[in-house]
């Protein structure tokens, strides 16, 4: 596994310490006052001040409003999304031209209706050379903070298996965690002066999507913080796998004006894969950018392809940084097969197409009478649903006087991203031809 350069956060409390509502898990309590209200800045970088590193920024306050962050002498509006009740996000690259460091402070806003509301906070000092200057004890008394909330990855989340949380910051105070759509403000103990632990153990009904929102919160000296947590919950030590490519390994296709090359992406209920990391090559050439890219699939159609050889090579990483790369050759020819070959095409369904969660119909032709052979799995990998596979479909049918046939599949729970493999063999006399099409639930 690649080792990335770690993650730094820091919570920003507001200067004016004033007292501040108490959190409700990751959705903050609206006020029954009608102004808006900021209740914290979390600020995080990939690489600390350097030029392409990614700060991101979580303001948590009033629920239903719009947020956004600039950061002095940036002449930039950042704009934050709601990704839960009175949490927004966003981010922004670091350019060249910047001259960002820990002197810079960066403002927050959130407006609400008409009115809105501005606080001021300091950068993190951890990112920047800068010695972190001590606290004063009367004024560590007076805040609340939270200097670190992680949790102790697993090897699968699956019914039964605990997850430990740790939080770092103000001793003595109350503690709790939240993971979003599953449980709750569940309480952590403190087990030192300033650490706190926490566990659960997941139920055989909890669904952890993919994004699942943890959110750790502290109250202290009549003041209320929140964190998200910012790590991923599995260890993922296995590398993506790379499959449903097509043209197949040594197929030969005929010359056509739009030859459709493509494969699938599954991380086995990984962290899911990184789409920026995947690169396409054929014949040499880089065609990435000329892609449909996506966390599960990759789509390319070339015009007009020569006869000839063509090697195709794709490399990708999850999100933990495990890499895979795989390759594989087709062939281009006037003619792609002898006449003694059955005929065999999905018509009513492009490769890699979505669908929705009811009844899916799929038709298709070949050789008149030929008897097809039909198999339908579903596959999926969100982390979280065990990379579970369930055979959804299994049948054999006969084509009509013409070549026409048709088939429906409904799968028993319909969840977004799952990967159906449908498989169609068909045979007449003593001839055989393959394919294979490939459907993902809409999202």
């Amino acid at each position: 596994m690649n080792v990335r350069s770690p993650i730094f956060s820091l919570v920003l409390l507001l200067s004016a310490l004033a007292p501040i509502g108490p959190l409700a898990g990751p959705a903050f309590a609206q006020r029954a006052a009608s102004p808006p209200a900021v209740d914290s800045l979390h600020v995080g970088s990939d690489n600390g001040f350097v030029p392409g590193a990614e700060l991101t920024f979580t303001v948590a306050g009033t629920p239903r409003g719009k947020a956004s962050v600039r950061i002095s002498r940036i002449a930039r509006n950042i704009p934050l999304k709601e990704v839960s009740s009175g949490v927004y996000e966003g981010g922004y690259t670091i350019r060249r031209k910047d001259r960002i460091t820990i002197s810079n402070t960066v403002r927050a806003t959130l407006r609400a209706g008409k009115r809105s509301i501005g606080e001021t906070y300091a950068l993190p000092s951890q990112f920047g050379p800068a010695p972190v200057a001590a606290v004063p004890a009367a004024a560590k008394s007076a805040v609340a903070r939270i200097d670190r909330f992680t949790v102790a990855p697993i090897g699968i989340i699956e019914p039964g298996a605990d997850l430990s949380f740790a939080m770092t910051g103000t001793p003595g105070a109350s503690v709790y965690f939240t993971i979003e759509g599953v449980v709750n403000n569940v309480p952590m103990r403190e087990v030192s002066s300033g650490q706190y632990e926490g566990s659960y153990t997941i139920r055989r009904l909890d669904h952890f999507p993919s994004n699942v929102n943890i959110f750790g919160t502290l109250e202290a000296n009549g003041i209320t913080t929140g964190a998200r947590l910012n790590q991923a919950l599995i260890a993922d030590a296995k590398p993506p796998v790379i499959s449903n490519v097509t043209p197949r390994d040594g197929e030969t296709v005929a010359v056509s004006k739009r030859t459709s090359i493509s494969a699938t992406f599954d991380d086995g209920g990984g962290v899911g894969i990184d789409p920026k990391s995947i690169r396409v090559r054929v014949s040499g050439r880089d065609i990435t950018q000329n892609s449909q890219i996506t966390p599960k699939f990759f789509n390319y159609y070339s015009a007009n392809l020569q006869p000839g050889r063509y090697p195709v090579e794709v490399t990708a990483r999850d999100l933990a940084g495990n890499e895979v790369r795989h390759t594989w050759t087709f062939f281009v020819a006037l003619q792609a097969a002898p006449a003694a070959t059955l005929p065999l095409q999905v018509l009513n369904h492009a490769n890699n197409s979505q669908i929705s969660g009811g009844t899916t119909e799929v038709r298709g032709r070949t050789a008149p009478d030929a008897q097809v052979d039909v198999r339908v799995q579903g596959i999926s990998s969100l982390a979280g649903l065990f990379g579970v596979t369930q055979q959804i479909h299994d049948q054999s049918l006969r084509a009509d006087a013409n070549g026409y046939f048709g088939f429906s599949f409904r799968p028993q729970f319909a969840v977004a991203g799952t990967r159906y493999e449908i498989t169609l063999n068909a045979t007449k006399a003593d001839l055989n031809t393959e394919t294979k099409l490939v459907l993902f639930q809409q999202q």
